[in-house]
């Protein structure tokens, strides 16, 4: 009996026998692995929803694990009262007024900029892209003084505005970059296909660099609303207390009561829950912005 063969007719090495159980039971193995990290990651979310649902002197007396033992302590009576703390709802409605905007028109601007920097010709293309290249280093600390004192000179200091305009502002170099090095990779034929066919830039950004760049804009997108629903920061010094987000809505109520975890705990997994359900509802098309370009 001979030895098993490659395509080109070199015997293969029989495997040693823990050699091959070892190839067996990786792949179970590493499912298992990721399940428990999976859990492990999931633990503190599971433990907030179910304080969340638990009442205030349940909450003071033990940890939330004892629902295992005594599942009646669980009720809805939080989020009745929390549905009722204007506080917390006129900044979850804050939280989406500035979101939202923040996130389309960093999108917007970063793919119109991203396809000029990539495909089209005007002077300085080269020295322009290198400055917001050098952007992407800028820490948001760094500009909070001078634009403080922009914005109060303009009359945009604690307003909404100020807090989409300063968002924007931080999330387009990266929007830029991002977009300008994934349409850089769409073939040129492509585009000069398009071109003979009588498209004209806008036709051509429309109908083509669009749609082949949907993966890399939803992923963007997902960063940028990520990163603008859970700020603080900057809503903390450019938002007034009449719109300020979920977030800073949250830090003052610790500030304010200290204790009142039966309003935190359901504030907070609803700001959290959010962001969650966009991450999911985009995941596919997160996944292949984070993969395109991975495989040629």
């Amino acid at each position: 009996m001979t030895a098993p063969t490659t395509a080109n007719g070199v015997a293969k090495a029989e495997r040693s026998l823990p050699a091959r159980i070892a190839a067996g039971a990786a792949g179970g193995v590493m499912r298992v692995f990721l399940v428990v990290v999976a859990l492990f990651w999931l633990m503190p979310t599971f433990g907030l929803l179910i304080s969340s649902l638990r009442g205030p002197s349940d909450i003071a007396e033990s940890g939330w694990w004892r629902v295992f033992s005594a599942p009646a302590e669980l009720t809805t009576e939080n989020y009745s009262r929390l549905l009722e703390n204007e506080a917390i709802t006129d900044s979850l409605f804050s939280s989406v007024m500035i979101t939202v905007p923040a996130t389309v028109l960093v999108v917007v601007i970063g793919s119109l900029a991203g396809y000029a920097f990539a495909w089209m010709d005007f002077p300085g293309r080269d020295w322009w892209f290198m400055v917001v290249v050098g952007l992407l280093v800028v820490p948001v600390q760094v500009a909070l003084v001078p634009v403080s004192r922009l914005f109060g000179e303009v009359g945009l200091f604690e307003t909404t505005l100020g807090v989409v305009l300063f968002h924007v502002a931080f999330g387009l170099p990266f929007a830029i970059f991002l977009l300008r090095n994934f349409f850089a990779e769409i073939p040129r034929e492509l585009l000069e296909a398009a071109r003979l066919d009588g498209a004209g830039e806008l036709r051509l950004f429309a109908r083509v660099v669009l749609p082949l760049g949907a993966p890399a804009i939803a992923s963007l997108g997902i960063f940028q609303f990520l990163w603008v629903w859970n700020d603080m920061l900057v809503a903390l010094i450019f938002a007034d207390s009449q719109s300020a987000p979920i977030t800073v809505a949250l830090q003052r109520q610790v500030r304010q009561f200290g204790n009142n975890i039966d309003v935190l705990a359901p504030g907070a997994f609803l700001s959290l829950i959010i962001p969650l359900a966009v991450f999911f509802a985009f995941q596919k098309q997160f996944v292949s912005g984070v993969m395109a370009g991975a495989v040629k």
